[in-house]
């Protein structure tokens, strides 16, 4: 069983999250969501906290009691930190470093494994900022599940949509074998 740390940002993606800690909790992985203010707007953590079976972190000074930070304790005992989805916003976060949260404050502490589903507007994905982002955490050897193209929920057809879920899976299973 590994330690799964599954970060949800402010995408309308998000609900798909509640799908990937479900079947990741039903494959025997410990799995606790961290999610953005921004994904509060879009899931509950109760929901979250259902279906993983694990308390939410949505603030980074609720810390619980004792001495270690919460996140730097996620962060140190994380096997995997999977972002599903990713918006534009904590891509760039990530990429310079910024700890503003408790998921890029985790993010920049652990040294598990990090694998990243970005969801968002395709001319987003597609801009020079967001490209070098992406190629940036490429290079530290951060892996990706690809966004799917189709109609996206802004009403435009194209790149950017969360890819599947069982793929999401099946890459967060293949990373941590």
């Amino acid at each position: 069983m590994a330690n799964i740390v599954l970060g949800i940002t402010g995408s309308i993606a998000a609900y798909k999250a509640a799908d990937i800690a479900s079947q990741l909790t039903k494959a025997g992985h410990q799995v606790t969501c961290v999610l953005t203010r921004e994904a509060l707007e879009f899931v509950t953590p109760l929901t979250l906290a259902t279906l993983s079976r694990r308390p939410v972190v949505s603030d980074l000074f609720a810390e619980k009691e004792g001495w270690q930070p919460g996140h730097i304790q996620l962060a140190d005992e994380a096997d995997l930190l999977l972002i599903a989805p990713a918006t534009a916003n904590v891509l760039a976060a990530l990429a310079h470093g910024f700890a503003n949260d408790a998921l890029t404050s985790i993010a920049l502490a652990t040294r598990a494994p990090v694998l990243i589903a970005p969801a968002m507007n395709g001319k987003m994905w597609q801009h020079p900022a967001t490209v070098r982002n992406v190629e940036t955490l490429k290079g530290w050897g951060v892996g990706f599940v690809e966004p799917a193209e189709g109609l996206l929920a802004c009403g435009y057809e194209g790149v950017g949509r969360l890819a599947p879920v069982e793929e999401i899976v099946a890459a967060a299973q293949a990373r941590l074998a």
